[in-house]
């Protein structure tokens, strides 16, 4: 890889230079390399990002309940959002990949894309403290929380409740197919509720794909309704 700093690429994206280069090297570092890599930084970012989220919904949202603190944090810290936000960052340009994982897209990868950006927050907390991570969140995250007007909704849970609420069977999810290398890949899932209704969609986990295609169903099954 390249080096991190080049250009001040990575001190860009942090707002502030590494004092400890090595943590970010690591956090940088993809399994595909044989080296050392970033999973336990990931674990470490992943607690980290989710402990300053709830603390600002705690914060901002003084009257919100634990349900809808939980299903607000659990849009806010998914794979997704982090995924387009380390995009948005063009964070998967640092990351040091074998060949093997380059050459299969593993840069484009919304998979490794979240969790490099959670490995990032986690060698932020090492390096610099608790301030300069949440710091770190509140500049990227922080329109999204005070954003959401109303607790987002799981596609899955409202098609839960669209089923329920018309006694209709329970939604019924399947795998149609998998694709790509282990570090990328792609499932494409259906869903459907009995005879009623069918739809697919892809995704990068099988839980992303389940939750594309159950929007797509309810949005689908709300437009007819109308």
């Amino acid at each position: 890889m390249n080096d991190p700093l080049n250009g001040g690429a990575l001190a860009d994206i942090l707002g502030s230079t590494p004092d400890d280069l090595a943590l970010y090297e690591l956090a940088l570092t993809h399994g595909s390399t044989g080296r050392a890599d970033y999973q336990r930084l990931e674990f470490l970012g992943d607690r980290v990002l989710g402990l300053v989220i709830a603390s600002e919904l705690y914060t901002r949202f003084p009257s919100a309940s634990e349900g809808e603190m939980s299903s607000r944090l659990h849009v806010l810290a998914s794979g997704a959002t982090c995924a387009a936000i380390a995009q948005r960052l063009n964070l998967t340009a640092l990351i040091r990949f074998g060949a093997q994982a380059r050459n299969d897209g593993g840069r484009y990868s919304d998979n490794i894309a979240a969790d490099a950006i959670e490995a990032l927050i986690g060698a932020l907390y090492l390096d610099k403290g608790i301030d300069t991570a949440r710091a770190f969140v509140i500049a990227h995250w922080g329109e999204m929380i005070d954003g959401q007007a109303a607790a987002p909704k799981h596609p899955k849970a409202a098609l839960q409740e669209w089923a329920l609420a018309r006694r209709r069977r329970p939604p019924e999810y399947e795998i149609v197919a998998r694709e790509g290398p282990d570090h990328a890949p792609r499932f494409r899932v259906a869903v459907s509720i009995g005879k009623l209704a069918r739809a697919e969609a892809e995704g990068a986990s099988k839980q992303a794909a389940e939750k594309a295609a159950a929007a797509l169903l309810l949005a689908e099954l709300e437009g007819q309704e109308k």
